[in-house]
């Protein structure tokens, strides 16, 4: 019977030898989150460098094309019946591309929400009302014994491992 290998995975990032090296380690840690923070600030800088002057170049087609618009909604308008077959359709096409009209999807505004909510109490028109049920995490952490007792609840706690490296601050050198 032949003996069944384990195959360990092998590390293969450098790990420190001792507390000097590990303090090395995060030392340049933080060099290395510094400069890569830096080059993303740049990019930040170029990319909105980037987006004011484009913005400016488009900005008198999109005044142009907007213009375009209204002069044909207001001609489109006038000539609704026309266009529609007398309603029958919602758009036109014109060869270069289509207008039309298209109906929004209904939607309710509401002011004072709490004297409609009373409103509707007093007129018995509760089936407008939205109760929401929904488990209360906070009160189930707040008293974590009780809670498991309950089955389908479970309270979990990970533990992550974290690096901060120290900030200079040229203010304490001096």
């Amino acid at each position: 019977m032949a003996k069944k290998r384990i195959k360990k995975n092998a590390v293969t990032v450098p790990v420190p030898k001792d507390l000097a090296e590990a303090r090395n380690y995060v030392r340049r840690i933080g060099e290395e989150s510094r400069r890569a923070a830096r080059i993303e600030a740049e990019l930040n800088d170029r990319i909105a460098a980037l987006r004011e002057e484009y913005a400016a170049k488009a900005a008198p087609h999109n005044k142009a094309a907007e213009e375009l618009t209204e002069g044909l909604r207001i001609f489109a308008e006038a000539r609704r019946d026309e266009l529609t077959n007398h309603g029958k359709r919602k758009s036109v096409d014109l060869g270069t591309g289509e207008i039309g009209w298209r109906m929004r999807p209904p939607r309710v505004l509401l002011r004072n929400v709490a004297g409609v909510i009373e409103s509707l109490k007093t007129l018995k028109l509760t089936r407008f009302i939205r109760v929401k049920e929904e488990v209360n995490k906070e009160a189930i952490l707040a008293e974590p014994e009780i809670a498991e007792q309950v089955k389908g609840i479970t309270i979990k706690q990970d533990e992550d491992f974290f690096v901060v490296p120290a900030e200079d601050d040229l203010t304490e050198a001096a």
